[in-house]
């Protein structure tokens, strides 16, 4: 598929809004809904819903996104291999939760550091809700964290993980419990998606902070709690709660290398961006 057209799906998938994309991408309206036409065709799945509340995105759509990311990744990683100095020094401060740093920087961050040893990486964690923010204020330079359906244009992402959202529980908790979510976040706009499109009205035990503090609620028997399944993975309470299989199951949370689109040009974000993960 033509990168343009990729370009021009990604950039629509993060406004959600035709008349926005043509403006800041230079093409015409008839130009941008053919483009989407085009592709649209190509994959046998309709990308985008219009409706009385604007355009949204398919499960289809979210899909071809993580394929347009990727795609595009592998294009400025051929076109930039060579751009970064081989003795390349300074600082990158990389925002991430407790869960990425275990599960996904070490993977991440190996390869630039075989390549790159005498970067200094400054490791910041904290909630995953205030991830992007951090990274759009200039606090960081980089965030691991998970990816909204619209992200902030001054931002870009590249995907580096699929995690599913899953329902857990102390055992032996009722199916009526009520639920603990978290304060704020993806995956609480996530559950409660879920439960609008089950027709639910949740009774709310809990809405801690973070995930670890979720979790020890749940233990303690005070609901069902929503988590990605890649902290409980990672949490000293995987083996002592149960999973809920639910269906429809809720939708899986996509988490990318973040950084801002103006600091591309940058050696050390460079670096880190082409660095493929091990």
């Amino acid at each position: 598929m033509d990168h343009r057209e990729l370009e021009l799906f990604l950039h629509l998938a993060q406004t959600l809004n035709y008349g926005r994309t043509s403006l800041e991408c230079h093409v015409s309206a008839a130009t941008l809904t053919r483009t989407i036409q085009r592709l649209e065709v190509r994959t046998g799945s309709r990308l985008f819903d219009r409706g009385p509340r604007g355009v949204v995105l398919t499960a289809d759509g979210r899909r071809f996104t993580s394929y347009a990311e990727q795609v595009l990744g592998l294009w400025s990683d051929y076109r930039a291999g060579t751009d970064v100095p081989a003795d390349l020094t300074g600082e990158l401060r990389i925002f991430a939760t407790v869960t990425a740093c275990e599960a996904l920087l070490p993977d991440l961050l190996a390869p630039l550091h075989a390549a790159h040893p005498q970067i200094r990486l400054d490791i910041r964690t904290g909630d995953a809700a205030m991830a992007l923010a951090r990274l759009d204020e200039g606090e960081v330079d980089a965030a691991v964290a998970g990816i909204p359906p619209r992200l902030p244009g001054t931002l870009i992402s590249r995907t580096i993980a699929t995690t599913d959202l899953i329902l857990v529980s102390a055992p032996g908790v009722p199916s009526d419990s009520p639920y603990v979510v978290p304060a704020r976040g993806l995956v609480r706009e996530a559950a409660f998606r879920w439960f609008r499109a089950r027709g639910l009205r949740p009774s709310i035990a809990a809405e801690p902070d973070g995930h670890e503090a979720l979790l020890a609620l749940v233990d303690l028997g005070f609901g069902i709690g929503i988590v990605p399944r890649l902290v409980l993975d990672t949490s000293t309470f995987s083996g002592r709660l149960v999973e809920r299989r639910v269906h429809p199951p809720l939708d899986p949370l996509p988490i990318g290398l973040c950084v801002r689109r103006t600091d591309l040009h940058r050696p050390l974000i460079t670096a880190l961006w082409n660095t493929p993960t091990r």
